[in-house]
């Protein structure tokens, strides 16, 4: 490890999409980026469905043109949108049809391969990478440092002036700070894989996420992110005590008989073919006591993550990483900087739009809303804004005051569907 620095500006925990934008959009401050990845990249990661929003992240941090050539000819799969299918309705929301100024389109991604682009990209603009390192201890304070240990189990002390936690569900910083705290949301398990398709179906848009309501219930859902070689990330999304139905089926079991279940899914998929191991997660929903402290601060899924059903988790690290660097950029000039109204607090304004899209998912408020009718086309613009991860405009109302115009609207849907 004697090639690790000893003394850097930052520290950089994870190299996945928030730790990559961080470090190059450090690097553009001439500041010494130091990034510790644990596992070897690439490396298998959920999470593929990109919002448009974090094109605007990617663009800032300097890695479009490495992401656009990856994406060509066919190597990321363009997205315009999403689609929603419940009980044989169907209805899909064009983000280049929304409220909030932006980039309407994005890629959906086998994360292995993007996130290395990423951080390859960070790496080629002078931050300094390292793989295969775990962080085991940290001090914080006004006098930061970071004791990392190899595979090979030799251990390096690195002195910095601030680390940032980008370790994802690792949650470096919150387990070794005892910072963690209960979710409030249910515990729910999603069980997963990546099959190669072969979906014929002329109507199909393989240009949009397909979220399935299942037609026994209507908080159990699935997920479709097609890829562009005619492969897709499938999975589906319920809490624990659904799944005992299936026995002791091995999760690729679990998927194929969820599948058939659902008529729409299960003519989609007939042809498709399970290659690749299925994997689950249970209780992936985590919170924080605080997002930062003195010397370091949280990002992305590090901090909180809510739950995939609006693939929000890339958006809201990409977030986080731009918010973060402005007022690493600020403080290490001298300003003061106050973190929680700078940075916790505008942080959770988003993350707070996207809670309440969760939230009103799986009470069926939300689905009444996409499934009806009686919502004109202002108010699909708004609502396809923040499904595009434009969650911290708050000139949309339905960001402003999320919950109670959601409450509203769900009841003037709810009163016309009935």
């Amino acid at each position: 490890m004697k090639n690790i620095s000893s003394n850097v500006d930052v520290v950089i925990i994870g190299a996945g999409p928030s730790g990559s934008v961080a470090a190059g959009l450090l690097v553009q401050q001439g500041l010494k980026v130091l990034v510790l990845e644990k596992q070897v990249f690439p490396r298998f990661s959920i999470g593929e469905s990109l919002l448009p929003q974090c094109m605007a992240f990617i663009e800032k941090a300097g890695f479009m043109n490495a992401v656009q050539k990856a994406a060509e000819p066919a190597g990321f799969q363009f997205k315009n949108g999403a689609a929603f299918q419940r009980h044989g309705e169907y209805e899909a929301f064009n983000f280049e049809e929304k409220f909030t100024p932006g980039w309407g389109t994005t890629f959906q991604v086998e994360r292995g391969s993007f996130d290395k682009v990423l951080i390859d990209e960070a790496e080629a603009k002078g931050a300094e990478v390292h793989y295969q390192v775990e962080v085991i201890d940290v001090v914080t304070g006004g006098s930061p440092s970071v004791l990392c240990r190899s595979e090979a189990g030799s251990e390096h002390r690195i002195e910095c002036k601030f680390i940032l936690d980008a370790s994802g569900f690792g949650r470096v910083l919150p387990r070794l700070l005892d910072i963690e705290e209960p979710s409030d949301f249910p515990v729910r398990r999603s069980v997963f894989t990546h099959v190669r398709d072969n979906i014929d179906s002329q109507g199909y848009d393989r240009s949009k996420i397909l979220v399935t309501v299942h037609p026994e219930n209507e908080e159990v859902w699935y997920w479709l992110i097609p890829f562009s070689d005619g492969r897709c990330s499938l999975g589906i999304v319920a809490e624990p005590s659904w799944f005992e139905k299936y026995g002791d089926n091995s999760d690729v079991e679990i998927l194929q008989t969820a599948i058939s279940e659902d008529p729409y899914l299960s003519d989609l998929l007939a042809n498709a073919i399970f290659d690749f191991p299925a994997r689950q997660l249970t209780g992936y929903s985590c919170n924080v006591k605080q997002m930062f402290g003195e010397g370091y601060a949280l990002l992305g899924n590090a901090g909180e993550f809510l739950d995939p059903v609006f693939s929000s988790g890339v958006t809201i690290a990409m977030y986080s990483a731009d918010l973060a660097v402005t007022l690493l950029a600020k403080q290490f000039n001298g300003d003061v900087v106050d973190w929680q109204s700078e940075y916790a607090e505008p942080l959770g304004l988003g993350v707070n739009t996207f809670r309440t899209f969760v939230d009103t998912w799986y009470n069926g408020k939300l689905q009444s809303i996409i499934f009806s009718n009686a919502k004109s086309d202002e108010i699909k613009e708004m609502i396809s804004s923040i499904l595009a991860g434009y969650a911290w405009d708050t000139s949309n109302p339905y960001v402003a005051d999320s919950r109670r115009k959601m409450s509203v609207l769900a009841k003037v849907c709810q009163s016309v569907y009935s």
